[in-house]
């Protein structure tokens, strides 16, 4: 049987994480103007390794309004669940309340006509609360900030976008609050060290912050970093 031209843009979306990205951004936010660039399919890229299990430990540096946080903590969770509706992830930002934005866009993206139309991944009912939603399977989104309680809870994928303000990168007690967080804490909920997955989404704001941190205690991070300015031709 001939397949439908609208069958053969679903299984593009279903495939190509990058694709799907671009579609979600209309979906959410259709009065928008939407600018393509060539950094978008390196991020969409470097987190579909992730989910294919190729990139263990990511990080993404990125100047903000670039899309960052929309791919990795709106539209990459989304689009894992659908494919695994019983992967659980973490999601953490420097404040609930900015964790909270990010999960009810990824909510609000998961029951749209546009992805139920691609995935099977339905809500589970009386489990759709904002900050720890759960899919049919058993799947789950789980969002918090840094300092959060997280007994009990574990996760395959752990995503920290922006772990740190701006306006609190140059305080020692703040900065060490977060590296010494991400050491006793957060880390250890991953359900497989070695297979787990951890992705770092933030600008760069001090030579001390997370990103610095992570990478003197394990060498298996992967740098993605698009400066504002260029430093040099390239």
């Amino acid at each position: 049987m001939k397949r439908s031209v609208g069958d053969m843009v679903a299984e593009i979306y279903r495939k190509d994480f990058n694709a799907f990205t671009h579609r979600s951004i209309l979906e959410l936010n259709p009065h928008a103007e939407f600018h393509y660039n060539w950094h978008h399919e390196f991020i969409a890229n470097s987190l579909l390794e992730v989910y294919l299990g190729l990139c263990p430990r990511l990080i993404l540096n990125v100047p903000p309004r670039h899309l960052k946080s929309f791919a990795a903590s709106v539209a990459f969770p989304a689009w894992v669940l659908g494919h695994r509706p019983w992967a659980q992830l973490l999601s953490v930002t420097y404040g609930q309340e900015l964790s909270d934005a990010l999960a009810r866009n990824s909510r609000r993206l998961m029951t749209s006509p546009f992805y139920q139309s691609l995935f099977d991944t339905r809500l589970a009912r009386g489990r759709e609360a904002v900050f720890d939603f759960e899919t049919t399977q058993g799947g789950v989104r789980l969002s918090t900030s840094v300092g959060g309680t997280l007994t009990g809870r574990g996760a395959d994928i752990i995503i920290i976008d922006d772990a740190l303000k701006a306006d609190d990168a140059l305080s020692d007690v703040r900065r060490t609050a977060v590296n010494d967080w991400y050491d006793n804490t957060l880390r250890s909920r991953l359900n497989n060290q070695e297979a787990g997955s951890i992705v770092i989404v933030q600008q760069r704001l001090h030579a001390d912050d997370l990103v610095a941190h992570v990478q003197e205690r394990e060498d298996r991070w992967r740098v993605l970093s698009f400066p504002a300015i260029a430093e040099e031709d390239d």
